[in-house]
């Protein structure tokens, strides 16, 4: 699926806004995948921050909680919030249901367990104002769906079960973005003592 233009980059995006995928994006290999589904959000919080710092944040938001809740009792695959914070510093290559694809100092690509999905985090350093005197991160999140063979048209394609969530996703997305952005914004604690 093309990603159709969206605002100008030098914008500031208080909420998550779906944009293009960046040039340097290493998700944008799925993104030329015939059948394939990717997409891209960003929102700009008012703090330097390293990536691990938003890949903690993002994996141990209250939305995504619930999300680790239900791979530890249907899938059977815990996690907690230390394995979340040695996975975003690059001590460890997974954690649950996610596994480490490619690792810059500013970008994250993981996948999941099935090998259909990617999951990508990226951090970009800019100034809201024109002095340069506020310091700001972008925080982009992006997804990939890689597609599969129908057997009877050998055709790429999602199937039926990626193609009815696609909507759920997108708001999904947004919203993972949205907590993950409040939390970083308002310096909650990262770390959980008993998780």
């Amino acid at each position: 699926m093309t990603r159709p233009e969206g605002p100008p980059e030098d914008l500031p995006f208080r909420r998550p806004t779906s944009i293009p995928l960046p040039s340097k994006a290493h998700l944008r290999t799925y993104a030329e995948i015939d059948g394939g589904y990717t997409d891209c959000y960003a929102v700009d919080i008012e703090a330097e921050l390293p990536l691990s710092d938003y890949v903690t944040g993002f994996y141990t938001t209250w939305l995504f909680r619930l999300e680790r809740l239900v791979l530890h009792l249907i899938a059977f695959r815990p996690s907690s919030d230390r394995q979340i914070r040695d996975f975003a510093e690059g001590t460890s290559d997974g954690f649950a249901a996610w596994a480490v694809e490619a690792r810059m100092e500013d970008q994250l690509l993981v996948r999941d367990i099935s090998g259909r999905t990617r999951s990508w985090f990226m951090i970009k350093a800019r100034s809201l104002d024109n002095a340069g005197t506020t310091p700001t991160t972008r925080l982009y999140f992006g997804s990939a769906v890689v597609p599969r063979r129908n057997k009877k048209t050998n055709e790429p394609e999602l199937g039926p079960v990626f193609g009815f969530l696609l909507g759920f996703h997108k708001c999904y997305s947004r919203a993972l973005l949205s907590a993950a952005a409040a939390r970083l914004r308002h310096k909650l604690p990262i770390l959980g003592s008993n998780s």
